[in-house]
């Protein structure tokens, strides 16, 4: 298969080039390359998509499928009026954040309702007001232009595993690795969902191989959060001890969820978000979705991280503000 990736410099793209060359097959890039350089054996194109003849480079090429991960729809949109006649298959890499109800457990990608997309007069900041609506608008401009049968949607869940810059897996691997009393968000059996970057860019290239159609989640199935954090432990070899501290004092000390300065990874309050993590993925595993122990993705990440010049630092709290958390939450009703 000739598979033209456009990206493939930084974490899921660059995953996606690695499982497809591995595969045996012959990958193109286009990208900025300000993330660094492909993988080895990938063939390179140096492009600015905000540049609205941007791909003209590609100009003459043919694939068999492409993947973007794009998240601003004038790239989307420009990338489907080069490609579509030039490219047998699109997969396009959404969010689970394009869904409108999150409070709902169990629901399904081909039957939950979604954001309006953004408006199409041009891109809004891509933040996180906005970045569900983005990927709507992204979605539809690969469906429209490609048509139904010949698009993969996946809506792509908390991705985790080694270079991720995020720090939302990263955050727990080195906090649990460090040991001691470890301030566990929420309760026991709380669910989180997630996947390997590698599980799913493996899926990915078997997708656009095969090409796939339809939209499917690309996300594992849920999980307690004691079982995953204990995972988490059993793959950095460590004995921890957790303190669960409920989300209303959470809240009210003005920790943050999910990401951000003074955050806690992997933490949503609830019920408002109790669909978020919690999707029902059947129908992905029935599609050939498979993924690995967090166990090993702990492992491989913590190595990783203890590699890095610059650990990331996108999420979590200090040493000194969760020490001062479980000193106040021991001492909440002295």
């Amino acid at each position: 298969m000739r598979l033209l990736v456009l990206g493939g410099t930084a974490f899921l793209g660059r995953a996606v080039v690695r499982a497809a060359l591995a595969a045996g097959h012959d990958v193109t890039c286009a990208a900025r390359g300000v993330s660094g350089p492909p993988a080895p054996g990938a063939t390179f194109f140096r492009v600015d998509r905000d540049d609205p003849d941007g791909l003209a480079v590609l100009r003459g090429l043919e694939f068999d499928a492409l993947v973007d991960v794009s998240r601003r729809p004038s790239q989307a949109r420009r990338a489907v009026a080069a490609l579509a006649d030039r490219v047998g298959h699109a997969v396009y890499v959404s969010t689970v954040s394009v869904y409108a109800d999150n409070g709902t457990p169990g629901q399904r990608a081909t039957d939950a309702p979604v954001l309006d997309p953004a408006p199409p007069e041009g891109d809004v900041p891509t933040d996180a007001e906005t970045y569900g609506a983005c990927k709507v608008a992204c979605e539809r401009a690969f469906v429209d232009g490609f048509g139904a049968d010949r698009v993969f949607v996946c809506r792509a869940g908390l991705i985790i595993g080694p270079e991720d810059e995020t720090n939302r897996f990263g955050y727990w691997v080195a906090r649990v690795d460090a040991g001691g009393e470890i301030l566990a968000p929420g309760a026991p059996d709380d669910l989180v969902q997630y996947v390997d970057v590698r599980d799913l860019a493996d899926w990915l290239v078997r997708a656009a191989q095969v090409r796939r159609a339809g939209v499917y989640d690309g996300t594992g199935v849920p999980t307690t959060r004691e079982h995953f954090l204990n995972r988490v432990a059993a793959g950095v070899a460590a004995r921890p001890r957790f303190t669960w501290v409920d989300q209303e004092f959470l809240l009210s000390a003005e920790v943050q969820p999910w990401m951000g300065e003074r955050s806690l990874p992997l933490w949503l309050p609830l019920p408002e978000y109790a669909g978020f993590l919690s999707r029902d993925v059947s129908a992905s595993f029935d599609a050939g979705l498979r993924t690995r122990e967090v166990a090993e993705t702990a492992r491989d990440t913590l190595g990783w991280l203890r590699g890095s010049a610059s650990p990331p630092t996108g999420a979590g709290i200090t040493p000194e503000e969760e020490v001062a958390l479980l000193e106040k939450w021991h001492n909440r009703t002295s």
